[in-house]
């Protein structure tokens, strides 16, 4: 396993996209489901706009702790850019996605944030993307689709997707 070098214990952008290139070959190969989950902490930006940048990587760590303990130790969790993270989930198709992304929702409820922050103002957005039954396409369609999906959700809603071969 290689060096997770951010302070969250997660890989970095270009660690994780290595790996999940490598992922991406193992289920071409051997035609198992692969997800490509992509997650937002709506209402971040107007968290670190109040209460600073520090209570802002105070939140995300204690976001990353649960996503931890909510994922298995086969799956791939990074840091991307604005704030996003990525997890990548071999042997998940789309209700195993479903599940995830509830419970780690019903987890951002639960975390304890400073007084003063509106009740409600964090939620959970995801998009995923889906590789399953062997169709030809590059590892990069697979992110590209969860960006996608992502970016269709409204705050706090999940959109899935199957990618489409190349």
């Amino acid at each position: 396993m290689t060096t997770q070098e951010n302070f969250d214990g997660l890989y970095s952008q270009t660690q994780i996209r290595h790996l999940m290139k490598t992922e991406f070959s193992r289920a071409k190969r051997y035609k198992y489901e692969l997800t490509c989950l992509l997650l937002e902490i709506s209402g971040i930006g107007a968290f670190r706009d109040q209460f600073g940048f520090d209570p802002k990587e105070d939140l995300c760590a204690d976001f990353v702790k649960h996503l931890q303990i909510e994922t298995r130790s086969c799956d791939y969790l990074g840091r991307m850019m604005d704030d996003k993270f990525l997890a990548i989930l071999p042997h998940t198709g789309f209700e195993g996605t479903g599940a995830l992304v509830d419970r780690l929702r019903v987890m951002l409820s639960t975390i304890e944030l400073p007084e003063g922050a509106p009740a409600g103002g964090l939620s959970l957005t995801s998009g995923s993307s889906h590789f399953q039954d062997g169709a030809p396409m590059f590892f990069d369609a697979l992110l590209d689709g969860a960006e996608a999906a992502l970016q269709t959700a409204e705050p706090g809603a999940h959109v899935s997707q199957k990618s489409s071969p190349q």
